[in-house]
């Protein structure tokens, strides 16, 4: 009998890659705040993960969508300094959970397999 890793990690590797993407994103638009035109993007996590788990397309790429700013700016840049920092901080704290959870996983599988 064979170990199905896609049943013993379940939804933690596509959360850390889900993360990870949206980690780029967010890092794009905080690198963008001052470029004129420049349209803020960001990934809903929650429905692409039940994207993921529905479709069973973990290596699918998510589907970005542009933010929409509190208050225009004259240079058309929707990036907004204090959003941006306040998503890409819980997005950071939320990627360290999954890795956490995703190590837990694997350390589990670990000693199973050691018989421990």
């Amino acid at each position: 009998m064979g170990i199905s890793f896609d049943k013993a990690l379940g939804v933690h590797p596509s959360a850390v890659q889900l993360r990870l993407a949206r980690a780029e994103l967010l890092a794009a638009n905080l690198a963008n705040v001052d470029t004129p035109n420049f349209q803020a993007k960001d990934i809903d996590f929650n429905a692409e993960m039940q994207r993921s788990q529905t479709t069973m397309s973990f290596g699918s790429s998510p589907q970005v969508k542009y933010r929409l700013p509190y208050q225009a700016s004259e240079d058309g840049n929707t990036v907004t300094l204090d959003v941006e920092q306040a998503e890409f901080s819980k997005n950071s704290l939320d990627y360290q959970t999954s890795l956490a959870f995703l190590n837990s996983k694997i350390t589990g599988l670990k000693k199973a397999i050691e018989g421990k």
